[in-house]
């Protein structure tokens, strides 16, 4: 069985100008880099274009380590719907390095679904992850350099200094660090630490900003400290914003690629979605939008984590209204919720597959929470049984939601197209208006534990003695308004990893909460998840290489 670099290697790839054509975009107007990606000046966005055409999320069930291939189904169902005669461009997130090296390897899909050149976007792209690196580590920089001045000073005290440095990289060595050793030329000693990229806040607010002026402003926006007489400190303060905007001039542009069978793609930001709000950006959505009849997007993880704030942070701030959210779930993942071991869940089990379904039941619960027109998609894998399929697709009919099949990695487009064709009909007839799940109004307790008793199942919500003190500041700082953004384990419905299935009677721990007031929100820290992931045991860093001509081999 060939891989998927194998794959792709072989695919008939356009130049970039044939997929801008299809979107009816000059070729003029097209930043590129190369034959094979191009920006997309933010012009081309048209908002009434925006409000009128079909927007369709793809999220999941809780996945196993190993992903379930919500990226592959968003790209197949994108080729189904162009293969039906649906104008469609699939909108995406920019892979980060962490991953690509680490357990999870790249996010561009698989198979006979996935976005092309893969090698490039898994490894660097455009430059993006690094002008965000730059961005955020220069404002780092600034404020070590204001407290280490006797002169040019706002009266800084850097025990409380939250911010940290940031690099696309999963580094556990890096999560505690101390800076400023080496005397008094070298800076100011203190305790700091390392986010990966993708955790950055200019990440997320790169991701929420309409435009080059909003992003600046929610650059300034960013809480810092405080000085020694208590008064809060911004990026603005340091008049860090306008340099840190200008490093994101070119990084603000979505970026325009393209699917295996030649539809279009765009891809633009990352944020993880266990630890920030897990969705490309909202120029990248709109762009599409405003270029296709249909777009489908994804939100990362599952449904608990990427889709609830996809709705409450992103479509709120966007004014977004999806026409269709569809569900994937695979046989594999609910054999594992079941209690069957990692290793083995691509061998039959129907037993251990029925043990698991109160996961998916859960989830689609949860969509119905949000007043969205709902749709399973099966991810089918070469193992999985009629048997297995059929008792999926009974519990669907039990809960009153469509469901099809699709075999998107073996047959890309073509394996999707009955898939496409019901997501057409459920988004062509919806009339449903997004229900957030809380008001933004409400206290920062209330909008914890509605989401958490809500979509996770929790029965209670605990908070550290760091957390009230955290609740506390907030208030004092007039941002409990703003929208929650938890971070919590993608692997359980619950905070802890090892709660599989549905589980019940949990009690959710809340051991700090940081403050993102830049990027919108405020983001409670649950149970043991980490803003600085590490390497596996066996990173797939171990199997990446090169060859003399360029070939690059080992990227999935």
């Amino acid at each position: 069985m060939a891989t998927d670099i194998e794959i792709a290697r072989k695919a008939n790839i356009k130049h970039i100008k044939e997929i801008a054509k299809q979107l009816n975009i000059d070729e003029e107007e097209l930043i590129m880099y190369g034959k094979y990606k191009a920006k997309l000046p933010l012009h081309l966005i048209d908002l009434e274009k925006v409000k009128r055409n079909k927007l369709i999320l793809v999220s999941a069930i809780s996945p196993t380590p190993a992903g379930e291939g919500k990226t592959t189904m968003s790209i197949g169902l994108t080729q189904g719907l162009n293969i039906i005669g649906k104008k469609t461009t699939v909108v995406l997130r920019e892979p980060s390095l962490g991953p690509v090296f680490g357990m999870k390897g790249g996010a561009t899909g698989g198979g006979f679904s996935q976005v092309l050149p893969m090698e490039d976007i898994n490894l660097h792209f455009t430059g993006d992850f690094a002008a965000v690196e730059k961005s955020h580590n220069l404002l780092s920089a600034l404020i070590d350099n204001n407290v280490q001045n006797k002169k040019n000073n706002i009266g800084i005290d850097p025990r409380t200094v939250t911010w940290k440095r940031v690099m696309d990289m999963n580094d556990r060595s890096l999560r505690k660090i101390i800076v400023g050793l080496g005397g008094t030329m070298s800076g100011v000693p203190r305790e700091t630490g390392f986010d990966i990229v993708a955790a950055s806040e200019v990440m997320a607010i790169l991701c929420l900003s309409n435009d080059l002026a909003d992003l600046k402003r929610k650059l300034g926006n960013i809480f810092i400290g405080y000085t020694y007489d208590k008064k809060p400190v911004y990026a603005r303060d340091l008049k860090a914003n306008g340099a840190m905007a200008a490093l994101l001039k070119d990084a603000i542009m979505p970026n325009l690629v393209q699917t295996i069978e030649g539809n279009p793609a765009i891809i633009h930001g990352g944020p993880f979605a266990n630890i920030a709000q897990g969705t490309n950006s909202i120029i990248a959505t709109r762009m599409g939008l405003s270029m296709s009849d249909y777009v489908v997007t994804e939100a990362g993880f599952g449904f608990d984590l990427g889709a609830e704030k996809f709705f409450d942070i992103k479509c709120r701030y966007a004014g977004l209204n999806p026409s269709a959210a569809v569900l994937v779930a695979t046989a594999r993942a609910l054999k594992y919720h079941g209690g069957k071991d990692l290793k083995e869940v691509n061998k039959p089990d129907p037993e251990a597959l029925r043990k698991g379904l109160g996961n998916l039941e859960k989830h689609i619960e949860n969509m119905k929470q949000f007043a969205i027109c709902p749709v399973i998609a099966i991810n089918q894998f070469s193992a999985d049984t009629d048997e297995e399929m059929q008792i999926i697709k009974d519990k669907c009919k039990e809960m009153g939601v469509p469901v099809e099949i699709a075999n998107v990695w073996g047959e890309g487009g073509k394996g999707a197209v009955n898939l496409a064709k019901l997501v057409a009909k459920v988004a062509d007839g919806c009339v449903c208006n997004l229900k957030p799940l809380y008001e933004w109004e409400w206290t920062i307790e209330k909008k914890i534990e509605t989401i958490a008793q809500k979509i996770y199942g929790a029965e209670h919500v605990d908070y550290t003695q760091k957390a009230k003190k955290d609740i506390a500041k907030i208030i004092s700082l007039g941002l409990d308004k703003l929208p929650v953004c938890i971070a919590k384990t993608q692997k359980s419905l619950s905070d802890n990893p090892d709660l599989l299935g549905r589980p019940k009677d949990f009690v959710v721990t809340v051991r700090e909460i940081e403050i993102a007031s830049g990027a919108g929100f405020i983001i409670p820290i649950t149970g043991e998840i980490m803003r600085m992931p590490g390497l596996p045991e066996h990173p797939a860093a171990e199997t990446i290489d090169i060859d003399e001509n360029g070939n690059i081999s080992g990227l999935f």
